[in-house]
C-alpha cells in the first residue's frame, strides 16, 4: 500500500503535520545534499522519538570486516560503507531551563517544507513549555556554490510571555552506523578547540587491516547571532558546543544563524585540515548567511534552467520528476571525477553507499542530456582511473581481463554476497555501453582513443576469458550467472549476459578500427585473440523458443511455473518482505527487465514484433521491486504504443520514494532509479534516440496531460521540446542548426519546427 506524506505541490514537498509515525521516511524524503556532502532530513532540535540520524561526506568510507562462515576464495576482503559522520547541524533549544523536544512536547502549527527550487529544508512550529509559548523556524541549506559550508538560520519569537531562552549550537562526532554489523564507532577524535570565533571538532576514521587509508574530517562552526546576555562554551570528546543565553522578551524574536566548514583528508594536507576549514568558515562568515543562501539559489536557478521539465495537466507527475531530478543533482554533479552516484546518495547507509551498474546503465543517458558533457566524461573517468582495480577483481576470480565491480569505492569489489561477487558479472556490459553511449552521443572520439579503448578491451579480455565453449552444441556459452533479475541466482546462459558480452566484443572490435593508430600493438592485441572474439560474437549462444517466439531468459526459464503477477495472493507484496528466498528463486518473477533490459540497450537491433513478443510476455511476470524496473517498462511499453502502461509505469518511477511504493523508503531513498522518470518521459513519451549519432523524436502526449515540455544539450545545442494541443514543436535555443529526424523523417532544425501529433 502506498503511503504519501506531503502535500501535491510542483515545487515543493510540504506537510503540516509531524509524522512522527512516519518519522524515518520523513527523514529520507527531505534530504539535502550538494555532492560533497549531504544529510536526512534530520531535524536540528532534540528529537527523542525514533528516527535516523545521518549525515554523510561523498567519498569517506570504511572498510568493514566480511568475513562470515561461508566465505570462499575469491571473496572481496571486506564490505564497504559510507560512514556516518559528525552531526552537523545540531542546536539544544531550552525554554526556561526546559530542553524543547519536537517528539515529546505539545507542538502546533507545524509546518515543514523542501523547496526544490530553491534547494531550500524548512520547518517552523508553536511550541507549548511550562505555559509559556514560543514560534520556532528554522531553515537549512548546503551550499552548492561553496562545498564545504553548511548554513542554519534559527529564529524564536515569543508569543506570550517574556522566557529565558537558551540556544546550543554544537558538533558531534558521537555517531554509529546503522547498518554496522558490530556496533562499532567509526571516528576518533584528532583535535577539538574552541575559540572566540570558531568551535573545531577533528576526527578520523578508525584503523583498518586492509591498508585502506583513513579518512580525517575537521568541522569548523560559526555563529553569527543577536547579542546575548551571557556566551560560554562546552566540550568533551567528539563534541563541541557553544551556549547562547537570553531574555526574551514577550513579542520579540532572536535569530541564530550558524555555519559550518567542512574539510577532508581527500582534499587537503593534514597538516592544514583544521587551518583550512577555519579559513573557508571566516570567508563564509564574512559573506554572510543572506548572500551565501542567495548565491546558492541563483545556482539551483541556472541548473533548473537547463533541466527542467514541465507537466501541464498532472501535478503529481509534475512534482514527482521535480522531485527525483532534485536529489540527482544533490547527489552528483560532476565537479569531481573521483566520485559516483551511490544508490542512496546522501540519504541513508543501505548498500554501502558505493558505485553500483545503475549509474552507466540509468544515469548516463540524462546527464548527458541535461547537463554540460563534461559530467558525464567524469563518470566515465571515474572507472577509467579504477581500471587497475577491474583487473584486480578478475584475477580474483581466476581470469583475465578486467572485472568491473558491483559495489565499489576504489575499483576493488567490496560486496560479500556470493550471487553478486560472483556472479553478476553483467555489469561489465554496461560500463561498456556508458561509453558507447557517451561518444555516440557527443561525438567525443577523442575520449574513445585515450580512455575508453583501455576499458573497453581489458572487458572484451575478460568477457574472452569467462565464456566457455560447448562442444555439444558447438557454441560459446556462459554458466553461473545471476542476469539482471536478481530473483534467480546461478543460472545457466542468461540471455542478457550472453547477448551483452557478445556485444561488447564486436563494439570493441568497431571501436579500436575507429582509433587505431597502435592501439593494437600498445594493448598486445595479437591476430588470434582477436580472431577468438570474433568467433565467439558469431558463434554466441542466446536461448530462444520457437513456438512462443521470445528469448528465453535463460536455459530452464520455460520449466518453471508459469503465471502472472495478477496471480500472487494479495498482501504478499513486495515478495522479498512476505516470501523466503528460495520461494523466490523457484518462483517465475521478475524483480526487474532482463531479457527486456537487453531490448532497452540494443532497441535498433530488434523489430517491432520482436519487442511486442518478448515485452506481452514478460512484463507480466515482473513484479517491480527493483527500483530500477519501472523505467525501463515505461520507455518499451511507449514504444510499443502501450500508454496506460507506460504512464501507469512512468507514476510509479516518479513517485516511488514519495509514495514509498515499496515500503523501503524509510532507510533512504532510491538515487540512481530516479533517473527513470526522466528517462520514460524523455525516451518514452518523447520517443527520444541517438543511435547512428542521429537524435530524433517521436513524442504523443499521455492521457490527462495537457502538454509537456523539456530541453536536452545535444553537440553544442540546446534544442526544447514541447508537446500541447495535439501538436509537437522543437525549438533551437542555441548553437548551429541540427540535422534530426521526427518521426522517423529527416528535418534540419534551424529555429522552430512544428507539426501536428500522430493519432495513431
Amino acid at each position: 500500500m502506498n503511503k504519501r506524506l506531503f502535500n501535491i505541490d510542483a515545487w515543493k514537498l510540504a506537510t503540516d503535520k509531524l509524522h512522527k509515525e512516519n518519522m524515518r521516511l520523513q527523514e529520507s524524503l527531505t534530504s539535502i545534499g550538494n555532492e560533497y556532502m549531504g544529510m536526512r532530513g534530520n531535524f536540528e532540535e532534540t528529537y527523542s522519538g525514533d528516527h535516523h540520524q545521518g549525515t554523510y561526506i561523498a567519498g569517506v568510507w570504511y572498510p568493514d570486516k566480511t568475513r562470515v562462515g561461508w566465505w570462499k576464495n575469491g571473496y572481496p576482503d571486506y564490505f564497504g560503507k559510507v560512514v556516518n559522520a559528525m552531526n552537523l547541524i545540531g542546536l539544544h533549544v531550552s525554554i526556561d531551563g526546559d530542553e524543547v523536544d519536537l517528539y515529546r512536547d505539545k507542538i502546533d502549527d507545524f509546518h515543514l517544507e523542501l523547496d526544490m527550487q530553491k534547494g531550500i529544508l524548512t520547518h517552523a512550529y508553536v511550541v507549548t513549555k511550562n505555559n509559556k509559548q514560543a514560534r520556532i523556524s528554522i531553515e537549512r541549506f548546503v551550499s552548492i556554490v561553496n562545498k564545504e559550508i553548511c548554513a542554519v538560520r534559527f529564529q524564536i519569537t515569543s508569543l506570550s510571555k517574556s522566557m529565558k531562552v537558551t540556544l546550543v549550537p554544537f558538533l558531534d562526532g558521537n555517531v554509529k552506523n546503522e547498518d554496522a554489523n558490530y556496533e562499532d564507532c567509526f571516528w576518533l577524535e584528532t583535535d577539538r578547540c574552541i575559540t572566540e570565533r570558531h568551535s573545531c571538532l577533528v576526527a578520523r576514521t578508525i584503523d583498518n587491516p586492509f591498508g585502506v587509508p583513513v579518512f580525517t574530517v575537521a568541522a569548523s562552526m560559526g555563529v553569527c547571532a543577536d547579542r546575548a546576555a551571557s556566551i560560554s562554551s562546552e566540550q568533551r570528546p567528539l563534541y563541541v558546543a557553544q551556549s547562547y543565553e537570553y531574555e526574551l522578551a514577550d513579542r520579540k524574536t532572536i535569530t541564530l544563524d550558524k555555519i559550518v566548514a567542512v574539510t577532508t583528508s581527500r582534499d587537503y594536507e593534514l597538516s592544514c585540515l583544521e587551518e583550512k576549514a577555519s579559513e573557508l568558515l571566516d570567508q563564509a562568515i564574512e559573506s554572510g548567511y543572506s548572500e551565501l543562501k542567495m548565491e546558492h539559489v541563483s545556482a539551483w536557478e541556472r541548473r533548473w534552467a537547463k533541466a527542467n521539465i514541465t507537466i501541464e495537466g498532472d501535478d503529481e507527475a509534475q512534482q514527482g520528476i521535480r522531485f527525483n531530478l532534485f536529489q540527482l543533482f544533490s547527489t552528483y554533479y560532476g565537479e569531481d571525477e573521483r566520485l559516483n552516484i551511490g544508490p542512496k546518495g546522501f540519504t541513508g547507509e543501505k548498500y554501502g553507499g558505493a558505485t553500483y551498474w545503475d549509474t552507466e546503465a540509468y544515469a548516463v543517458p540524462l546527464y548527458l542530456a541535461v547537463s554540460d558533457p563534461h559530467v558525464t566524461r567524469q563518470l566515465l573517468l571515474y572507472r577509467y582511473h579504477q581500471l587497475k582495480g577491474a583487473f584486480y577483481n578478475a584475477r580474483r576470480q581466476g581470469l583475465k581481463g578486467a572485472l568491473y565491480p558491483m559495489v565499489t569505492f576504489t575499483g576493488i569489489e567490496c560486496h560479500n554476497e556470493w550471487e553478486i561477487t560472483f556472479e553478476e558479472i553483467h555489469r561489465n556490459a554496461a560500463i561498456a555501453y556508458a561509453i558507447y553511449n557517451y561518444v555516440n552521443y557527443t561525438g567525443d572520439k577523442a575520449y574513445l582513443k585515450e580512455y575508453g579503448i583501455d576499458v573497453l578491451v581489458g572487458i572484451s579480455r575478460f568477457w574472452a576469458d569467462r565464456v566457455h565453449f560447448s562442444e555439444r552444441k558447438q557454441k560459446y556459452m556462459i554458466h553461473g550467472v545471476t542476469g539482471p533479475n536478481e530473483y534467480e541466482n546461478n543460472v545457466n546462459n542468461n540471455w542478457y549476459t550472453n547477448k551483452m558480452a557478445a556485444w561488447t566484443l564486436n563494439y570493441t572490435l568497431q571501436a579500436l578500427n575507429e582509433v587505431d593508430d597502435g592501439k593494437y600493438e600498445s594493448l598486445g592485441l595479437s591476430p588470434e585473440e582477436v580472431s577468438h572474439w570474433r568467433d565467439i560474437i558469431d558463434q554466441m549462444y542466446l536461448p530462444f523458443d520457437e513456438t512462443l517466439g521470445i528469448f528465453v531468459q535463460h536455459d530452464t526459464f520455460l520449466d518453471k511455473a508459469i503465471r502472472p503477477v495478477s496471480e500472487i495472493p494479495e498482501g504478499e507484496r513486495p515478495l522479498n518482505q512476505h516470501w523466503s528466498w528460495d520461494k523466490i528463486l523457484r518462483s517465475c518473477y521478475i524483480k526487474q527487465a532482463d531479457v527486456l533490459q537487453g531490448f532497452y540497450f540494443l532497441n535498433d537491433q530488434f523489430t517491432f514484433e520482436e519487442k511486442k513478443r518478448n515485452f506481452e510476455f514478460y512484463e507480466p511476470l515482473t513484479v517491480h521491486e527493483s527500483s530500477l524496473s519501472a523505467s525501463v517498462h515505461s520507455v518499451l511499453a511507449s514504444e510499443l504504443k502501450l500508454k496506460d502502461k507506460a504512464l501507469e509505469l512512468y507514476k510509479r518511477t516518479a513517485r516511488l520514494d514519495l509514495d514509498n511504493y515499496n515500503n523501503d523508503t524509510d532507510d533512504g531513498l532510491h538515487i540512481t532509479s530516479m533517473t527513470g522518470s526522466w528517462l520514460a518521459i524523455v525516451q518514452g513519451f518523447a520517443g527520444m534516440r541517438t543511435f547512428n549519432e542521429t537524435l530524433s523524436f517521436a513524442p504523443y502526449l499521455p492521457d490527462g496531460w495537457k502538454a509537456y515540455s523539456f530541453k536536452v544539450n545535444y553537440r553544442g545545442r540546446l534544442i526544447e521540446l514541447c508537446v500541447e494541443n495535439e501538436e509537437v514543436s522543437l525549438n533551437l535555443l542555441s548553437g548551429d542548426p541540427v540535422h534530426l529526424k521526427l518521426f522517423d523523417r529527416p528535418i534540419v532544425l534551424e529555429h522552430h519546427f512544428s507539426e501536428k501529433l500522430s493519432t495513431s
